[in-house]
C-alpha cells in the first residue's frame, strides 16, 4: 500500500475532559469504521484504537471479529477490508511496539490540536516529509476535550489546527481524521494551498 508507513491512532487514553483532568473516553462504534475507511482509502498501515479498559477492549475486538470472521465479512467485503487494518492496544507504547515490530522503525510521532506549539507544521511540510518515505509515522487524533498538553508537546510533529472561517473550533474525531488524512494524502490536491 502507497503510506503503509504511516499509521494512525484514535487515544482514549490519555485524553482531558473540560477541566484539562486525565481520564479515559469511551470507544463509539461510529469510530470503528468512520476511521478505517479513511486508513483504508488513503492506504495506511494501520489504525490503532488507544483503549485501555478490559470491557471497552472486549467490545471492539468482538466488532473487528464479526467484520473479519463472522457474517460482516461476508456481508460488506469492502467494510471487512478496512477492518483488518484494526488493532486495540492498551497505550501509546503498545500502539509504538507494534510498528516496531511491523516495519523494523520506531515511529515519529505526529500530534493533532486545535492549537499551535513550536513543533507545530503546515499540511504541505508534513505531506513533503511523508512521501520520502525516510521515516515511520504514527497519527495521534485525541478524543473528549483532547490529548493532554504534556503528552502533545512530546510529538516529533504538530499539525496546524483545522479551522474554518470564524471562531469554533469543535469537530469530532471522525471529522478530524477524514480532514486531515485528505490534507496529507489526497491525490487531488493543490500543494499550494494548504
Amino acid at each position: 500500500m502507497e503510506n503503509s508507513h504511516v499509521f494512525i491512532s484514535v487515544v482514549h487514553y490519555p485524553a482531558v475532559n473540560k477541566d484539562k483532568k486525565w481520564v479515559v473516553t469511551s470507544f463509539t462504534t461510529l469510530d470503528f469504521h468512520d476511521v478505517a475507511r479513511p486508513a483504508r482509502t488513503y492506504e495506511l498501515g494501520g489504525y490503532f484504537i488507544v483503549q485501555p479498559l478490559k470491557s471497552q477492549q472486549f467490545v471492539i475486538n468482538e466488532q473487528i471479529k464479526y467484520w473479519l470472521e463472522g457474517f460482516g465479512s461476508r456481508f460488506n467485503p469492502r467494510r471487512s477490508d478496512a477492518a483488518k487494518l484494526v488493532k486495540v492496544v492498551s497505550s501509546i507504547t503498545e500502539a509504538v511496539k507494534s510498528i516496531e515490530k511491523i516495519t523494523g522503525k520506531t515511529p515519529k510521532l505526529i500530534g493533532t490540536s486545535a492549537k499551535k506549539y513550536p513543533q507545530t507544521v503546515t499540511y504541505s511540510e508534513m505531506r513533503s516529509k511523508i512521501e520520502k518515505k525516510e521515516d515511520v509515522y504514527l497519527i495521534l487524533m485525541g478524543t473528549g476535550w483532547g490529548m493532554p498538553e504534556e503528552l502533545v508537546k512530546s510529538c516529533d510533529y504538530i499539525l496546524e489546527p483545522i479551522q474554518g472561517p470564524g471562531e469554533y473550533n469543535h469537530l469530532s474525531v471522525r471529522n478530524a481524521v477524514a480532514i486531515i488524512l485528505d490534507r496529507l494524502f489526497s491525490v487531488n490536491r493543490d500543494l499550494e494551498s494548504l
